[in-house]
């Protein structure tokens, strides 16, 4: 069992009031890890704290993580609090669909600098605090957040957001090359089709089509979510870095 312990470790989890990041912060939650989540929203950050557990378990620090200043503002915040941070895991993102011919930029600006620049500065801004939870035995942590369209080709015109989570993985490649002298490890996790503000639509215009496409039939569960990440935040994983681990059951490697 001690290979999957999380318990009393800190990690801070953006986009964290809703979706996959509100899978994650629960999971951890559930296993005994203390946990900060940010989202831009912030009702529905404090919301997601209280329902987590209120302060001893969870505690909400909302902030729109696509300016740079509110990043530096989240990391101040969190320093305030701790001395060091074992595990930070950068959900917060966006998407945009569009077909080809009216693509506007503003759509492309919004999406690429949230998941892929605002993921490095939050990251950089905080690669002291997690270096000082990091040791050669238990390393410090971060898990990226991508998606199987950074992986192939997309079903729906989302031009900017499928090269976004492309970026991603490959950032966290780079950033895990760099950060392993440090004992920090980086890796990904690339889901498939979840429930989550950004696939609402899918279910909302009946997912029996989306589905019928995955090879073990059914939509991914939080629970599916929050095991990957324990996986990569718990000792389990001591020996893997620079790596993503696709969850999104079958899609991407029997299709």
């Amino acid at each position: 069992m001690n290979l999957f312990d999380i318990r009393g470790r800190v990690a801070l989890v953006t986009g964290g009031s809703r979706g996959i990041g509100l899978m994650i912060a629960r999971g951890f939650v559930e296993a005994g890890a203390r946990v900060y989540i940010s989202s831009r929203n912030t009702d529905a950050c404090e919301e997601a704290a209280a329902d987590l557990g209120g302060p001893d378990h969870a505690v909400a620090f909302p902030a729109d993580l696509s300016s740079l200043e509110e990043i530096e503002r989240l990391a101040a915040a969190i320093e305030e609090r701790e001395d060091s941070l074992d595990i930070l895991v950068n959900n917060a993102g966006a998407t945009w669909g569009e077909p080809l011919e009216s693509f506007p930029e503003h759509g492309w600006d919004k999406v690429v600098d949230l998941n892929v620049k605002s993921l490095f500065f939050l990251t950089r801004r905080l690669t002291q605090l997690i270096a000082a939870a990091a040791h050669p035995d238990r390393p410090a942590r971060v898990i990226n957040i991508a998606s199987i369209d950074g992986l192939r080709v997309p079903v729906f015109e989302a031009y900017s957001y499928a090269a976004a989570k492309a970026a991603v993985i490959h950032l966290t490649r780079t950033l895990a090359r760099k950060l392993v002298a440090d004992h920090i490890n980086v890796n990904a996790i690339a889901p498939g089709l979840f429930p989550s503000k950004m696939t609402r639509f899918i279910f909302e215009g009946g997912a029996e089509e989306a589905i019928a496409r995955i090879p073990m039939g059914r939509a991914g569960r939080p629970e599916d979510m929050a095991g990957a990440a324990i996986f990569l935040a718990s000792p389990a994983s001591n020996y893997i870095t620079g790596q993503t681990i696709v969850v999104d059951g079958g899609i991407t490697g029997l299709r």
